[in-house]
């Protein structure tokens, strides 16, 4: 009888995660490049044979796939495929640097991990990615203003206050007992 990730003890969960951890560095070390991605923009590291200039390099974006290429060995490309997922074309970028092709995608979904660079590839367990912390700063308006509103209301919550949302259901009560003194709201609840 085959055991469920349901079924598994924690042990057993353990080891297993442990052996798709080492069957996915080994799968990942042996692609021909290495890779990194934030939440906003993946940045792949291609080594180059020693003396290559920009001029020797064929790189080719498209929304959704990619092709990078020594233009003397066009037909064994160092990286080619389809991405898993669409990047902005005018604001990814190449350059060569201490004997490596640095090519820096950026992400059109900026909310979502990538599990490969090309579909072709291995892919990586996302679920496993512990993302890197954020300053406020780098947040869009609509988003920053969500956390800020959350952290407030968890300082509210600790100190036993009510929060935003409470805040402002009292505040249009109060509003509204103001307009209607002849009512009585001595047992009024808000939901």
């Amino acid at each position: 009888m085959m055991s469920t990730p349901e079924t598994l003890s924690d042990a057993q969960r353990e080891e297993q995660d442990r052996i798709a951890r080492i069957k996915e560095e080994e799968e990942q070390a042996a692609l021909p490049y290495k890779w990194r991605q934030t939440l906003q923009d993946v940045d792949v590291t291609i080594p180059i044979p020693k003396g290559i200039k920009g001029r020797d390099i064929l790189v080719v974006f498209k929304q959704k796939s990619v092709k990078v290429a020594l233009k003397s060995d066009l037909a064994n490309p160092l990286l080619e495929g389809d991405l898993c997922n669409a990047i902005k074309v005018e604001e990814s970028t190449w350059l060569i640097d201490n004997g490596e092709l640095l090519v820096h995608l950026e992400k059109v979904n900026k909310a979502e991990w990538w599990k490969n660079v090309v579909t072709h590839h291995p892919a990586i367990d996302t679920t496993k990615i512990v993302p890197e912390n954020s300053k406020l700063g780098d947040l869009d308006g609509e988003t920053r203003a969500m956390v800020e509103k959350m952290m407030f209301d968890q300082r509210q919550k600790a100190m036993g206050l009510p929060s935003s949302d409470e805040q402002k259901k009292a505040n249009i009560l109060k509003q509204f007992q103001q307009q209607h003194p002849e009512m009585d709201f001595s047992n009024a609840k808000i939901n």
